[in-house]
């Protein structure tokens, strides 16, 4: 199969993730970038025989750890563990590249364990000494939710967002910010997210409900 038939394949493929049709564009160069500037510890991850599943899972890990982490009042050692769930994140996608891998399974079940870990830290921000209201977090996990389930099903459909709201980095980045002294970061980033992730909520709804009614 030469390198158009693969690429038209690739396109006209249902996607099992919930990225935005210009977001991937983004996020595939990123990837290209980082596979050129870590190919080695890519080579030896692979002689090793660790797969892209084994990072996503190890993000996961560490993502899941901000949990007890905050809870226990370790903000600082949450955030690092936050900050490697992110560096180890973005491994897999170069990984699974590398090893010729990437399949619709594996990126449904990195934007999963992604999200999974943007509402644990979100309602971790709700509890113990709370950075976030019960009322703006709430809303913040529906709408979030929401988007993500419509972006999917609507990438199956092949009629993905144009461009999609992704407020899980700033919310990562508004946690050391708060701690360093700059009460309100994170509630100003989740309410400014809320009110984008609304809007989209709305757009991308009313943009399935549409398709639903005519031919698939």
């Amino acid at each position: 199969m030469n390198d158009e038939a693969m690429a038209s394949r690739t396109e006209s493929s249902p996607k099992g993730d919930c990225y935005s049709a210009g977001e991937r564009a983004w996020m595939e160069y990123g990837q290209l970038l980082r596979a050129r500037f870590c190919a080695p510890l890519l080579s030896l991850l692979t002689k090793l025989r660790v797969g892209p599943d084994h990072l996503t899972f190890l993000s996961l890990a560490f993502g899941v750890g901000f949990g007890p982490l905050w809870f226990l009042e370790r903000e600082w050692l949450a955030v690092t563990s936050l900050w490697i769930h992110v560096a180890v994140d973005g491994l897999d996608g170069p990984l699974a590249r590398f090893q010729k891998a990437e399949s619709p399974r594996g990126s449904f079940t990195d934007s999963f364990c992604d999200q999974l870990v943007v509402s644990i830290v979100a309602i971790m921000l709700m509890v113990g000494t709370p950075k976030l209201s019960v009322f703006a977090g709430a809303i913040f996990l529906v709408l979030y939710a929401g988007v993500l389930a419509i972006a999917m099903v609507r990438n199956t459909l092949q009629i993905p967002y144009s461009w999609l709201v992704r407020p899980r980095f700033f919310l990562f980045l508004a946690i050391p910010f708060e701690l360093m002294g700059m009460p309100g970061s994170v509630a100003t980033v989740v309410w400014v997210s809320n009110g984008l992730l609304a809007v989209k909520l709305a757009t991308g709804f009313h943009k399935l409900r549409n398709r639903l009614d005519g031919p698939v």
